[in-house]
């Protein structure tokens, strides 16, 4: 029985092995949990967002309406007509703009433009000179002193 290879089949150094390999993974896991882990810092996340009304145009219909609103920094207000600007800053104070729109010129309109000034002008130099516009003194006929007048010849009697 002594002699049986079976009976002494069983080795007990791979059990042995198994758990001090088990002992010295808690050990480690226990190390870990005493070492001082750092703790996470408490993150605090505050937004503000900034309004974006300022990038949008404002429209009032007076200056009473733009004076009620409450602004966090320059803002225009345009009338519907889009005339007239008021432009708030923060103390409240108000200016005012009138919008005038300008048409861009070619070169052909601004000679036009030029020379309709340029009538206008002459007009009025006319209308200063002269105190009673609307009557003019009629030009005479007069005959020239240089021009010669020539006589038909007379026709010869044979």
């Amino acid at each position: 029985m002594y002699n049986n290879p079976y009976f002494n089949a069983y080795n007990p150094q791979a059990s042995i092995d198994k758990l001090n390999e088990q002992i010295n993974s808690l050990e480690r896991m226990r190390n870990q949990l005493q070492q001082p882990q750092p703790q996470p810092t408490n993150l605090t996340q505050n937004f503000q967002l900034a309004p974006t009304s300022r990038d949008v145009i404002r429209y009032a219909t007076s200056i009473e309406e733009v004076q009620k609103d409450m602004v966090i920094g320059e803002t225009p207000y345009f009338s519907k007509d889009m005339s007239v600007v008021w432009i708030k800053n923060l103390k409240g104070e108000i200016k005012t703009y009138e919008l005038n729109e300008v048409v861009l010129k070619d070169d052909k309109d601004i000679k036009i433009d030029f020379l309709m000034a340029q009538i206008e002008d002459l007009k009025k130099e006319i209308n200063n000179n002269e105190p009673n516009a609307n009557t003019y003194e009629p030009v005479e006929d007069e005959k020239s002193t240089i021009v010669q007048s020539i006589s038909k010849p007379t026709k010869r009697a044979k």
